[in-house]
């Protein structure tokens, strides 16, 4: 038992140690880092502020309308398509942000195919409107990805009690708009502002899109720190900054999770007199009509625009398709490691808190999982921090070459980022066995690794095979780390697309991207099974 303590608490430091470490640079302050620290207040560091929070705010603005609207109008509004609505809301969850930008900017630039066809069809001149590689287009894109965390928070939340307390309030008398003001909209409100948050966390961990588009935000803006300008003080100083609005969200995302255990309090079981409000004629056209404009636009369009430019492509030139064998090797074999290596560091640490329930046990477990809100740019130089002290102050060592020509540093990287993926799944299926479910266990002789294997293993497949799923297809998809410690010959998919469309090789991006859409489609079409529910 008290290796096992051991062997948990060095791997909750394991985890830890990246973001610790960036933090922990700030200790080495001296004249070198106040220079730099003062040649960036006076350059860049005002830059990336103002672009991060506009970016944000129009981001958070966008996520909350289109997020809260369209689950409103599934949950409270009967009308023909709203089962099927309810799940093709979820699709763009399963397109990464970054493709999404590759489509948008082929299809709306300059060159592109609607501006050439406008000018063609109607004789004008010149830009028909403002290039999209800019931060408006970068909202744009990102809101299209990320509204569904506020759709779903938000549905979950009015599913529970909305139906109910709105027909209350209408067989009190109340107008729809006074319904959906005074009662749906405060009851929503936690989960707007949780699923906002994590859209805005995502936003500030976006490498791909604001680095494509050159929008000067905190993550593009440590790439170029440390890779182009090869300043790891600087890199240090911007990733603790970027760390405290991270902490500021997370601090919102929490407080607000707090408030949505007590809104969603079941009072009542939902009877057949709250039922959802039923729509017909040119009301139901158009609430069909404003749920199906997100998944066009998040989904369905960028995937043809995707689809077109590689069949355009193939009738060019040959595809690379043995190089794409290759990148779908890599990223499935990097992602497989990672997936079974964070189900058993989350299988152990969730075994372990449960078994010897402390405050420590669940403060340590939360630090494990502390990654997954830190943008993976952060997490690089957080690895690559100790290994610039070791060469600068020990030449021979060898750790630069294990974190960055072995796959050591990635799998490191990936674990750090995505175990609280892995841990969030088994807690859940930990909550359904009972305590009680253990003491009957004990009082038949299984204790420790029997109680374990005999009881809460069997009980865990389900968990333990989603949690592993979604860590395969979330490390499939990440870019800033994969670009940064990637060995030699080691491309992924998502590694080539980013580099094909920053090339202008959209047709040849395409094939990457859409296996990274199809990869992503699978947890997508698990999450909204588990959704269907009459009514």
């Amino acid at each position: 038992m008290a290796l096992m303590s051991l062997f948990r608490t060095l791997l909750v430091l394991l985890l830890a140690l990246p973001v610790l470490l960036v933090l922990a640079a700030w200790t080495q302050w001296d004249a070198v880092s106040a220079e730099v620290f003062q040649a960036l207040s006076h350059t860049v560091l005002p830059d990336y502020v103002t672009t991060s929070l506009v970016l944000c705010g129009w981001v958070g603005l966008g996520v909350v309308v289109l997020g809260s609207v369209s689950a409103a109008a599934v949950t409270l509004f009967e009308f023909a398509g709203r089962r099927t609505l309810s799940w093709l809301l979820l699709l763009p969850l399963a397109m990464p942000a970054y493709v999404v930008a590759y489509a948008y900017t082929d299809f709306l630039q300059f060159s592109g195919p609607l501006q050439t066809w406008l000018r063609g069809a109607f004789g004008w001149q010149g830009a028909l409107w403002p290039d999209v590689r800019s931060v408006w287009g970068a909202a744009g894109v990102l809101t299209l990805s990320l509204y569904p965390y506020v759709y779903l928070l938000t549905r979950t939340a009015l599913a529970e009690r909305a139906p109910q307390l709105m027909e209350a309030a209408r067989l009190l008398g109340a107008s729809l708009p006074r319904r959906m003001v005074q009662v749906a909209l405060p009851l929503a409100r936690p989960a707007i502002a949780a699923g906002m948050a994590l859209a805005l966390m995502e936003t500030l961990a976006d490498f791909g899109v604001s680095s494509y588009f050159g929008v000067q935000t905190f993550t593009a803006g440590i790439y170029k720190a440390w890779l182009v300008m090869d300043n790891r003080w600087a890199a240090a100083q911007l990733s603790t900054a970027l760390l405290v609005l991270v902490g500021l969200i997370l601090w919102l995302e929490q407080r607000s999770q707090s408030r949505m255990r007590f809104v969603t309090n079941r009072s009542a079981s939902r009877s057949g007199e709250s039922q959802p409000l039923r729509l017909q004629g040119a009301a139901a056209g158009w609430v069909f009509t404003l749920c199906l404009l997100p998944v066009l636009l998040g989904f369905v369009l960028p995937l043809l625009i995707m689809l077109h430019a590689l069949w355009q492509a193939s009738h060019v030139q040959a595809l690379p398709w043995q190089a794409f064998v290759s990148w779908t090797w890599n990223s499935m074999r990097l992602g497989a490691l990672t997936a079974f290596l964070a189900v058993a560091a989350a299988l152990l640490l969730a075994y372990g808190q449960r078994a010897r329930p402390s405050p420590w046990r669940y403060w340590s477990t939360q630090l494990a999982g502390l990654g997954y809100a830190v943008p993976g740019v952060v997490i690089v130089v957080g690895l690559l921090w100790p290994v610039a002290w070791l060469q600068q102050h020990w030449p021979q060592s060898q750790a630069g070459y294990w974190l960055t020509a072995t796959i050591l540093g990635l799998v490191w990287a990936y674990l750090v980022r995505f175990i609280a993926v892995a841990l969030q799944s088994i807690q859940s299926g930990y909550s359904r066995i009972s305590s009680s479910t253990d003491e009957t266990a004990r009082m038949l002789g299984s204790t420790g690794w029997s109680l374990w294997r005999r009881v809460h293993w069997p009980l865990l497949h389900g968990a333990s095979s989603a949690a592993l799923l979604l860590v395969w297809v979330d490390v499939m998809k990440e870019l800033p780390a994969t670009l940064v410690l990637r060995p030699f010959n080691t491309d992924t998919l998502a590694v080539m697309a980013y580099q094909l469309a920053r090339d202008e090789r959209l047709g040849e991006a395409a094939l990457p991207s859409l296996a990274l859409v199809l990869v992503g489609l699978v947890p997508v079409l698990l999450l909204s099974r588990t959704l269907k529910k009459p009514g």
